[in-house]
């Protein structure tokens, strides 16, 4: 359906892409991957027509239509959320007008018996077959259920978009471009400002689309959803994979394992020539074997690798300070905003050491309650914050609160204490600070960088209740990865407002829903919650029932004692889950001690030498070995903090 051929892309005498060559066919669901920097968006721009490559070019058919959502845009529409979106259906109004004027000129002509007046009438009947057919009767329905879909309550639709924020502007640009029904779907991080109910309706959306679809996106869980092909730029080439993205990761560190040793193999030929060539070069009886070997050296097409990323690095929260047992409690607790009721006669308790996730429709009251539990609103009702308690809040907006005349480093350096000073500029790697951009001052650092660096700052600064509201909005996967794993590690409260499934997954054990004013509990993980509220939905199209205050202590204790056993279960599959990967390990380390011990006996006694082949797969075991390691260490560190932090009993 479209071709893309030998695409290059240079700036100056930086090439960011060659000979990037690929096939998209028609239905194919495809994501696109790569390193910050490495030209996805580049690439998704062209194959728009909105960018010209230096070379090569993109071949599609001339009556094929593109759907491109850019990451970021600037827009300038004085129109509502409605008749925003309506503007993918230009085609159906043009027509509608072009019926209305017929319509008219039927209705005042006379000359019933004329040629004229015949033709005319054909050309309405014409005009109103195709309305029909192209979705006429329908598309205004059809445009309004999309944009609930994507999170828009039915009297948003006539809000000005002038009003919205760049998020909902975003979204109805999204509805827009899904509406216009293009043969090929191009979305650059369409996740990025939707709630997880909006994500879950954009999934089935595009599992039912009938186009092409090209994907860039930091979740892992859309991604594995929805593709089932993964095209990569590496080093400025592509590379394709024929699957979905995690199983993409692991071919990937398959084929980057072969690649090492590939070039491994051929500096070593390099070398040699190069050495047989300094060393014969004034010899004259050596001339023709020398010519021989540079024209060899010349002809090598050298292999690339991608530089490799920093090892992961052990990133620990500063210790929290005790608190006492109960770290939040909320009674009959209402916030309005004017005559808007956001939450009302809402209830929850928070204890020490739990992990919660705040989730629901933006606008339902997820950081309004994260600003109450900060202090920074008022409310109606009873609202107590436990002995001890030091909160720790990363907002949305966390980075208006920094020093704009510091650098980078001075920022997390003037809040870094103990070991953790010798890891700084590691720290800082980890979340996309690099080099030279240690040293920019903040100032001159964009909004996703301050964000970034806001958490970091955050992760070294003595809390023992965090709040985070959506901290992934401006993370790699790898970033994510990382700040996963140090709040498995970490000692306090955490609660999290976050849309990531799979960021949440495996670290949050109870799941508080908002919805329809109220606080819903749910004992489990993010995708208990989700298949829970997938069943419920499917019994009942209404509303939700909804959690409310206990009415008296004994109600309390019932749902306490509910609560703890539900705990515990939940507790017990994620140990279980734990040790699996601890016993798995073993048996991958168990195997690759046994076949280097075996090795070992062979250079105890060299006869015959071994030859190379042997010191390859003897040196490609210790590296796999070293690796095995210290995914045991990763993963029995998360078992030991995990039943540390959550005892069965």
């Amino acid at each position: 359906m479209v071709s893309v051929r030998d695409i290059e892309v240079t700036f100056g005498s930086f090439t960011l892409m060659k000979d990037v060559s690929f096939l998209i066919n028609r239905q194919e669901r495809t994501g696109l991957a790569g390193r910050n920097g490495a030209g996805k968006t580049t690439l998704l721009k062209i194959m728009a027509g909105q960018q010209q490559p230096t070379r090569g070019s993109v071949e599609r058919p001339s009556e094929m239509r593109i759907g491109y959502l850019p990451q970021q845009m600037k827009v300038s529409d004085t129109t509502t959320v409605l008749n925003e979106a309506l503007t993918a259906f230009a085609g159906l109004k043009a027509m509608e007008h072009e019926m209305e004027r017929c319509r008219f000129e039927v209705s005042s002509r006379t000359d019933y018996h004329s040629g004229d007046y015949l033709t005319l009438c054909d050309r309405l009947t014409h005009l109103g077959e195709q309305y029909t057919i192209l979705g006429g009767n329908n598309y205004r329905a059809e445009t309004e259920q999309t944009l609930t879909g994507l999170g828009f309550t039915r009297e948003a639709l006539s809000l000005p978009t002038a009003s919205l924020s760049g998020g909902w502007r975003m979204r109805v640009e999204l509805a827009r471009v899904l509406l216009s029904k293009p043969d090929l779907l191009l979305l650059d991080e369409p996740t990025n400002h939707l709630d997880i109910e909006s994500i879950s309706w954009l999934e089935q959306y595009l599992r039912d689309f009938q186009g092409a679809v090209i994907l860039v996106s930091h979740d892992r869980a859309f991604l594995d959803n929805i593709t089932s092909r993964t095209l990569e730029i590496s080093t400025g080439r592509l590379h394709d994979y024929k699957v979905p993205y995690s199983r993409y990761e692991e071919l990937r560190r398959e084929r980057r394992e072969q690649l090492e040793a590939a070039w491994r193999n051929q500096q070593k030929l390099i070398d040699d020539t190069e050495k047989f060539i300094e060393r014969f070069r004034y010899k004259a009886t050596k001339a023709v074997q020398v010519q021989s070997r540079i024209k060899q050296l010349e002809k090598i097409e050298r292999i690339e690798i991608e530089e490799r990323e920093m090892p992961a690095i052990d990133i620990r929260f500063a210790p929290a300070p005790r608190s006492g047992t109960v770290v939040i409690e909320a009674e009959g607790l209402t916030k309005t905003y004017g005559n808007l009721v956001v939450l009302e006669k809402c209830g929850i308790i928070l204890e020490r050491g739990e992990k919660v996730a705040f989730v629901g429709r933006n606008g339902e009251g997820k950081t309004t309650f994260a600003r109450i539990i900060t202090g920074e609103t008022g409310y109606t009702g009873t609202f107590k914050k436990g002995h001890n308690v030091r909160i720790g809040y990363f907002a949305q907006n966390q980075d208006e609160l920094l020093d704009e005349e510091k650098s980078v480093f001075s920022t997390i350096d003037d809040v870094a204490v103990g070991d953790v000073r010798a890891k700084i500029r590691d720290l800082l790697g980890a979340f996309l600070f690099s080099g030279e951009e240690t040293e920019k001052k903040v100032k001159v650092l964009s909004g996703g960088e301050r964000s970034r660096l806001a958490l970091v700052k955050l992760l070294l600064e003595p809390y023992n209740l965090l709040l985070l509201d959506e901290p992934t909005n401006h993370l790699d996967m790898r970033s994510k990865e990382i700040l996963k794993r140090a709040l498995l590690k970490y000692d306090g409260t955490l609660v999290v407002v976050s849309h990531d499934r799979d960021f949440l997954d495996g670290l949050v054990t109870k799941v508080y829903e908002f919805r329809d004013r109220k606080i819903r509990q749910h004992i489990g993980g993010i995708y208990d919650f989700l298949e829970k509220r997938d069943r419920e939905n499917s019994r009942s199209p209404g509303k939700l029932q909804v959690m409310t205050p206990a009415e008296s202590q004994t109600d309390l204790m019932q749902t306490a004692g509910r609560i703890r056993h539900e705990g515990r279960k939940e507790n017990a599959r994620i140990v279980r889950r734990l040790e699996k990967k601890v016993t798995e390990c073993e048996e991958r380390i168990s195997i690759i001690e046994s076949e280097l011990k075996d090795m070992d006996e062979v250079l105890r006694n060299p006869v015959p030498p071994p030859d190379t082949a042997f010191f390859e797969r003897y040196g490609g075991l210790k590296e796999a070995l070293a690796r095995e390691m210290s995914l045991w260490e990763q993963a029995h560190s998360e078992l030991e903090i995990f039943t540390e932090t959550n005892p069965l009993q």
